[in-house]
């Protein structure tokens, strides 16, 4: 599956250019080339959504529920489902928190990305301490969710799989178990859904959130799909226009606001008909190309990272569940003698290979996996020490389709030479981050 960039190429501090291996999709995924390709043919067409007597506003339109459709399909949902637009993942876990009835009480996990850990200040929350086992995850949930007082509405959120280890979670079990104790569950599929399919149905959770921008459609939208009854009663997510179906002043002079009790109720102003398109044009290929075929792929991959590293005995690979545990294409690890940050910096720099550094907006549980206090100063994505300095962070490598083994071949090497012969350059520490040396 083309993306976007594969022939992009970039300097190298020390000479030339080179290939750029993109290697952070976890972060954001390139743009496959049949999503651009979809956008660039519609872009002519492009008119406003929803009321518009034009034929251009007819056809865009048409599109834009015909994408609701077709990711109301992709994902399996239920019959009554409804699929809502948004902008991100964080987007949707926040509208979702919106809803929540009053009284609610919301079960999450820290290893969680601050996406879905962060939203529910609102609510009573229990935060769950990391599991290290996924068998040790549906025990800690049952234990939780039977000793809470009082008995009542209850909401846990579950990623699929994580954004710092790659590791799949137990979904349909831990769905088994909230429903068990009265509760539902909404999954986190931000990076889950670019690599495995996910269905509504089988794992029978109640809401699923995921990204376009992960999904190979970076154009600014995401999706909240699931069960309609929560949304229907909660206020609209905006209010404005598209979330009302009439308006009227009283003769008190205030404003009577019928709101709509579909999707388009959380779903306010104009819409990202650009975003939305290719959130489905993605989903299409996704579907086409047969995520058996993907995952095969994938795991090819995975295992040449892994074997890679496992032959560098400086490198520590960081898990939850250990190294038999089924993941996706994201691996988080840390070298010895080495700040990550000055680490990303020479890959990046040497041998063209863009990565992450940092916490990955996952602090709780890159804190826990390194086993520093959670005092410990440590900045998302930004380590403010200096090369060789100690500093809270990690190294993480992604991947998925139209990664070509070339790729993560000179990652390999790169992590070998590296290690072995140090960086070919002097670094130095620029608005937090680490940057080669040019004076």
């Amino acid at each position: 599956m083309p993306v976007l960039g594969r022939d992009v190429t970039v300097p190298l501090v020390t000479g030339g250019e080179v290939t750029y291996a993109a290697l952070d999709y976890a972060a954001s995924a390139p743009a496959l080339q049949r999503v651009w390709d979809d956008v660039a043919a519609y872009a002519p067409y492009y008119g406003s959504v929803h009321r518009g007597a034009g034929y251009l506003s007819q056809l865009s339109t048409d599109l834009f529920e015909n994408s609701r459709r077709t990711v109301h399909e992709f994902l399996d949902c239920r019959d009554d489902d409804q699929v809502v637009f948004t902008r991100s993942t964080t987007d949707s876990l926040n509208l979702l928190a919106a809803a929540l009835p009053a009284g609610c009480r919301v079960f999450v996990f820290e290893t969680e990305h601050h996406a879905s850990l962060l939203p529910w200040s609102d609510a009573d929350v229990t935060y769950l301490d990391a599991p290290r086992t996924p068998a040790d995850a549906v025990r800690t949930l049952e234990r939780a969710l039977a000793d809470r007082e009082p008995y009542g509405p209850a909401l846990v959120c579950v990623t699929g799989a994580s954004n710092v280890t790659g590791e799949l979670w137990p979904v349909r079990e831990l769905a088994a178990a909230a429903h068990a104790h009265g509760a539902r569950i909404v999954l986190d599929a931000a990076q889950l859904a670019p690599h495995h399919p996910v269905s509504v149905r089988d794992l029978d959770v109640d809401w699923v959130a995921f990204s376009g921008h992960k999904l190979y459609a970076p154009f600014g939208s995401g999706v909240l799909a699931g069960r309609a009854d929560w949304l229907q009663a909660a206020e609209p997510y905006l209010a404005g226009g598209g979330a009302s179906r009439t308006v009227a002043r009283r003769a008190d002079g205030g404003v009577d606001v019928e709101w709509h009790t579909t999707a388009a109720r959380h779903e306010a102003g104009s819409p990202n008909v650009i975003g939305v398109y290719a959130i489905a044009s993605a989903c299409k290929a996704l579907t086409e190309a047969g995520f058996d075929a993907l995952v095969a792929r994938e795991r090819h991959l995975i295992d040449t990272v892994r074997a890679g590293l496992a032959e560098v005995p400086e490198v520590r690979v960081l898990s939850l569940f250990g190294d038999d545990a089924p993941r996706v294409g994201v691996i988080s690890f840390v070298v010895d003698g080495w700040n990550s940050s000055h680490f990303a910096a020479a890959l990046s720099a040497e041998y063209g290979i863009g990565v992450r550094d940092g916490l990955f907006c996952a602090h709780p549980l890159v804190r826990t996996l390194l086993g520093s206090d959670p005092q410990d100063v440590g900045e998302c994505g930004a380590p403010d020490a200096a090369p060789g300095e100690r500093s809270l962070n990690a190294i993480r490598v992604s991947f998925g389709a139209g990664t070509p083994d070339e790729h993560v071949e000179r990652f390999v090497t790169a992590v070998r030479e590296l290690v072995s012969q140090g960086a070919q350059w002097k670094y130095r520490t620029e608005n937090g981050r680490c940057v080669p040396d040019r004076g």
